[in-house]
């Protein structure tokens, strides 16, 4: 019995004449080709439109008024060029309060960061209740600022604070916190490291975790000690998370407000002789309490913008080459 070729490939061909094809129709007229072309750009489109009018525009607008001699009451005498930043940058006043936002900035922020490379080191360890304990240290961070400012202006009050307490404790005399810059600054940074180490410590923290564990056995076996493991390996792998911390701790640090501002039981002065005013504070009393001076204010507010790119700048630099020292 023969078998005709054509009634076996005649059904083949049939049930494939049936079947969906792999790829399924390409979109075509004129809506496929825009939704092709312009559906990403709308997609991203709420991104940009809220950094315009709540990033570009504010800054925009604040350099016009820099260059226009305006008060709050409606005084405004047109456009007067460079000459707000004239008169800011020959006043002592300003000079005084900037040397203050860095003493304040760098008593805070170095302690602060190492501190948190250390807890994260600790966290990183196997122990007990290890998730609970890592939930802790962020504690501090979720408090309200006010209630920090409030707690530690307590506890650094002149006559009965628990600081002033401890001190004569130990036979020495009572401290005028807000009376002199060293101590003032101290105190301040005590609130400061309060708040953000934990915060920084868990940041540092995630990025150890994704260290691979079989370099830590390696240098292990080879004799290396935890510390040399620690500068050797550690370190330089969070490279990008410690610049990370040290940009964002410089934006945090040079715009310092509400902990020296509630330190000084709510006076924008910052103390009797300005011992630890910052210059945001200082923009804040001349555009709000100071004669009005919007103008000024907005002149103070772009020098401390370029200021703090430039100190970022300076501190990625230095950080980038001390890492990389420690891998040499």
């Amino acid at each position: 019995m023969t078998t005709n070729v054509g009634e076996i490939s005649g059904p083949r061909h049939g049930r494939a004449s049936h079947q969906a094809p792999d790829n399924p129709p390409r979109r075509s007229g004129r809506f496929g080709r825009f939704d092709l072309k312009f559906s990403p750009y709308i997609f991203v489109a709420p991104f940009f439109l809220l950094f315009a009018v709540f990033g570009a525009y504010p800054l925009v607008y604040t350099a016009v008024l820099s260059l226009r001699k305006n008060t709050l009451t409606g005084g405004d005498a047109g456009f007067v060029g460079f000459e707000n930043y004239t008169k800011v940058l020959t006043d002592q006043h300003f000079w005084v309060v900037l040397g203050n936002t860095f003493g304040l900035f760098i008593v805070s922020t170095v302690p602060q960061l190492i501190f948190a490379l250390m807890i994260a080191s600790w966290l990183n360890k196997k122990m007990r209740a290890r998730t609970a304990i890592r939930m802790g240290v962020l504690i501090p961070n979720i408090t309200s600022v006010a209630a920090v400012g409030i707690v530690f202006g307590l506890i650094f009050a002149d006559r009965y604070g628990l600081a002033n307490w401890l001190i004569q404790g130990v036979g020495f005399d009572p401290v005028e916190w807000r009376n002199h810059r060293w101590s003032s600054w101290t105190a301040i940074a005590f609130m400061v490291d309060w708040r953000w180490t934990g915060y920084n410590a868990l940041i540092y923290l995630a990025a150890m975790q994704a260290i691979p564990k079989e370099l830590y056995e390696s240098a292990s076996l080879d004799g290396a000690s935890a510390l040399r493991r620690f500068w050797r390996i550690t370190v330089p792998l969070i490279q990008p998370t410690i610049l990370f911390t040290v940009i964002i701790s410089t934006i945090g640090g040079m715009q310092l407000f509400t902990e020296p501002l509630l330190f000084n039981y709510g006076r924008i002065q910052g103390g009797s002789l300005n011992e630890f005013q910052t210059v945001a504070m200082y923009i804040y009393e001349t555009t709000f309490t100071n004669n009005f001076n919007v103008g000024r204010g907005a002149a103070i507010s772009w020098l401390l913008f370029l200021i703090i790119l430039i100190f970022a700048l300076v501190n990625f630099v230095l950080v980038r080459r001390s890492v990389k020292g420690t891998t040499s």
